[in-house]
């Protein structure tokens, strides 16, 4: 695909568009929209627009597809997998004005956001009104819903309350084209035609630009209780996940971490944690509810069934203080191995009862090529974050040969019923792996959609296939 470069001339209609103080062209102003949380990678754009209003977003998509300019949307920039950088230059642009929460309609339970909204923000704006909007990744305190969306982004309460996709009701859409849509309608059901909104969940702004998010909320549990499961090895805690869906319950978070992770959270972010001996991993088991009975009836049951994986000990939290600790620990450990290490962060998922498998089957490929893994994750969903640590690799080995012990981790998940990402997106740097799970038709199919809603391929450009 054969893109244009942005002229002064085109600048200057930008600016026209949004205002002069909305458009960025110095090296220095364009810094920050050249990464995202993916590795290192660096792709500086031409230009970075910050509109203000679904009419501007739909004039320079418009100004961009006449010209053949390509345009990267932007979020926060915390995505994992690439899918905000402008591997083309061209245009980004950058949802960050869009950040107000249009509408709270208590009576229907739901809401009107704008992308740009910071994930927490808006859980907290509604969980002050007794509601819960559950979709709560590890970065919901920087990532923008609008990203969750493209991303169809998941978290720790998936496993109980689903992905994204169970919440989205509806889009206000700018298509490559610069026409605006609505993607459905505001309501629970929905069989009429295809169904847009969910075609454009997890499209990673490749085939539009989100611009008013309608949302379903619940009523929000008013009781919680934590365990923190610890196991001697990595197959018995992920074992134990399954045992607990056949004991009848369903969690509101199930996580699993590797004492790996838990040494490197404690050696570097300062918490506070006695880790014993002879412990290879841990299950963080959250329940919720309206009745504490109920919540205890649950524990226990839960407990009974650790205890047939030899779960060795089981702490209750005790206080809210010490929920918060806990999760700490989970949330910030992919930051932690991020910050002290070199390495390559992998989001496998598969059937549950799988885990086991996968995970002895990871250590297995890492052994081989030479390389350590911190892993971790949403387990009472299947997913499991793989931190591909470098390690004692040589630089030569980093660079030829990771990629070999990627693949042999990838054909392992799907093998297993799986797929090569859960949460975090294909974009840039997983496409190359796309074959592995899907057969040419598949691929073939997803091109065409492309085709369909971006004919001149200006949107997001290089990314997913």
């Amino acid at each position: 695909m054969m893109f244009n470069k942005i002229t002064d001339a085109l600048v200057t209609r930008m600016r026209d568009i949004a205002g002069a103080g909305c458009v960025y062209t110095t090296p220095g102003e364009l810094e920050k929209y050249s990464h995202d949380e993916t590795e290192d990678l660096r792709y500086y754009p031409e230009v970075v627009v910050k509109p203000q209003t679904t009419a501007q977003v739909s004039q320079l998509l418009k100004l961009c597809n006449e010209y053949h300019i390509p345009v990267t949307p932007r979020g926060a920039g915390t995505g994992l997998s690439g899918g905000a950088l402008p591997v083309n230059a061209g245009l980004v642009i950058s949802m960050e004005g869009f950040n107000h929460i249009i509408a709270i309609d208590e009576r229907n339970l739901q809401a009107t956001v704008e992308p740009g909204v910071i994930t927490e923000v808006f859980m907290d704006v509604v969980a002050a009104k007794g509601l819960l909007y559950p979709v709560d990744p590890a970065s919901k305190g920087s990532c923008f819903i609008g990203g969750n969306v493209a991303n169809c982004s998941g978290g720790p309460r998936v496993v109980k309350y689903g992905t994204i996709r169970e919440y989205v009701l509806n889009l206000e859409v700018v298509l490559p084209s610069g026409e605006v849509i609505w993607t459905g309608a505001n309501t629970l059901k929905y069989a009429s035609g295809y169904n847009l909104t969910q075609l454009m969940i997890g499209s990673e702004g490749t085939l539009g630009i989100v611009t008013k998010i309608v949302v379903k909320l619940i009523p929000r549990p008013t009781q919680t209780a934590l365990m923190l499961a610890s196991f001697a090895t990595n197959e018995e805690a992920c074992g134990a996940v399954s045992a607990i869906f056949r004991a009848g319950i369903i969690p509101s978070a199930l996580e699993f971490m590797e004492r790996r992770g838990v040494e490197w959270v404690i050696a570097h972010d300062g918490i506070n944690f006695a880790l014993k001996d002879g412990i290879a991993a841990f299950l963080l088991i959250e329940v919720d509810g309206n009745n504490p009975d109920v919540i205890f009836a649950d524990c226990e049951k839960i407990n009974a069934a650790l205890e047939e994986f030899n779960c060795q000990d089981v702490l209750f939290a005790d206080s809210s203080a010490q929920k918060e600790e806990l999760w700490h620990m989970r949330r910030i450990m992919g930051l932690s191995v991020k910050s002290n290490s070199v390495y390559k962060e992998e989001d496998t998922v598969v059937p549950r009862a799988e885990l086991p498998a996968l995970i002895k089957g990871i250590k297995a490929i890492g052994a081989r090529f030479g390389f350590e893994s911190v892993c971790y994750g949403h387990a009472g969903d299947g997913n499991l974050h793989v931190n591909i640590i470098k390690a004692s690799m040589s630089d030569a080995d980093w660079n030829k040969k990771l990629k070999d012990g990627i693949k042999e981790i990838f054909e392992l998940t799907v093998s297993l019923g799986g797929t090569i990402s859960g949460e975090h997106g294909i974009g840039l740097v997983q496409k190359e792996f796309m074959p592995i799970k899907y057969p040419d038709v598949n691929l073939a199919l997803m091109r065409g959609i492309k085709q369909v809603f971006d004919p001149n391929g200006i949107l997001n450009p290089g990314k997913i296939f």
